[in-house]
């Protein structure tokens, strides 16, 4: 397992691009918005040497995003980690007794397929696990 990226929730995505890419060096690699239900987020996806920050900015006031900065104020939303297997990880973990959101479950556009874990196990820490689906090429 090895982290495959941190999420930051911000106000102002731009402004947050912006500052990861000229003062950082960053590089802005995917942007797009998500108007899912339950998610509703603008996320931007910036590359830094050997670490990726996702931003997200939230799109309507229903947003987790937005309902995180309410409770928590901007900064770290989440730490995602890359498994080999999602569904095998899943059900390991759930055999030890660890919950999930099960509605935070989805595949985002890129072919990342990913679910957050119950936070009650991580003492408040959102922890994203996800693996990406690859073709047999």
């Amino acid at each position: 397992m090895k982290l495959d990226h941190t999420g930051i929730a911000v106000r102002r995505i731009n402004e947050a691009i912006d500052f990861y890419t000229t003062n950082l060096g960053g590089k802005l690699v995917h942007q797009y918005t998500s108007e899912k239900p339950g998610v509703e987020t603008h996320i931007a996806v910036i590359e830094m040497d050997n670490q990726v920050i996702e931003l997200f900015e939230p799109t309507s006031k229903t947003s987790p995003i937005e309902r995180f900065i309410r409770q928590k104020g901007k900064g770290v939303h989440h730490l995602a980690y890359e498994v080999d297997n999602l569904e095998e990880t899943i059900r390991e973990y759930e055999d030890r007794g660890i919950t999930f959101l099960k509605d935070t479950y989805r595949i985002n556009p890129y072919g990342r397929r990913l679910i957050y874990i119950n936070p009650v196990h991580t003492q408040g820490t959102i922890i994203e696990l996800c693996d990406y689906i690859r073709s047999n090429d």
